[in-house]
């Protein structure tokens, strides 16, 4: 039974990650969905674009905690099961792809902005805190949130490997699945890079046709 734990943490991660928030607080608010409209995206900046906040920021949180909460879950339950820091890197994986291919809603997810920086956060504070605020310094100079998620995804790694042994100790596994986390965004985000290159993309607080 130990040996299925972190199978079925990483299970449990996944059918979290699989909650589409976006759409789910847009139906309980009385919004359209958000994949009718806009980038089509179920995701906190395209609810905002119906111009309802509170939605916007409602679906932020939600998404960023569920790549939060299963992190945490392994951090504080793992070592008596004896979960390593695979196990959490694997987890956290996990709960990202749930958001980008959710099984309850067709495998038709979000691009995973916020559940990457949940994920960021339950791997150490001070590295959640370094991301969100690149994020955010990109975002209010370039006022483009493709742009920003695309550089705090490529600096969440190097933030983890730069901290070594001085905030924290690097685990292969972890930096890996940030990498790999960083690859699927982009991937996800091919679209708006497209656009970002050609000048053609749609700026924070617009609204997109």
């Amino acid at each position: 039974m130990p040996s299925l734990y972190p199978l079925l943490a990483t299970l449990a991660a996944y059918l979290v990650g699989s909650l589409a928030f976006a759409v789910i607080v847009s139906h309980a608010m009385g919004l359209n969905d958000p994949r009718t409209f806009g980038s089509k995206n179920p995701g906190a900046t395209n609810v905002l674009r119906s111009g309802n906040r509170a939605a916007a920021i409602i679906t932020l949180l939600l998404d960023a905690l569920k790549g939060l909460l299963p992190m945490l879950a392994v951090r504080w339950f793992g070592p008596a099961h004896g979960l390593q820091e695979g196990t959490l890197a694997l987890v956290g994986l996990a709960a990202f792809v749930g958001h980008l291919w959710p099984m309850f809603f067709r495998f038709r997810g979000g691009k995973g902005v916020a559940t990457f920086l949940g994920v960021v956060f339950g791997v150490d504070l001070v590295l959640g805190l370094a991301t969100a605020a690149t994020w955010l310094i990109i975002a209010f100079f370039f006022r483009y949130s493709s742009l920003a998620s695309l550089v705090a995804g490529v600096f969440a790694p190097v933030f983890y490997l730069l901290g070594d042994r001085i905030q924290w100790y690097a685990e292969r596994p972890i930096a890996l699945a940030l990498a790999i986390m960083f690859l699927l965004l982009a991937y996800r985000h091919r679209e708006n890079i497209s656009r970002l290159l050609r000048g053609t993309e749609s700026r924070l607080g617009g609204k997109k046709a």
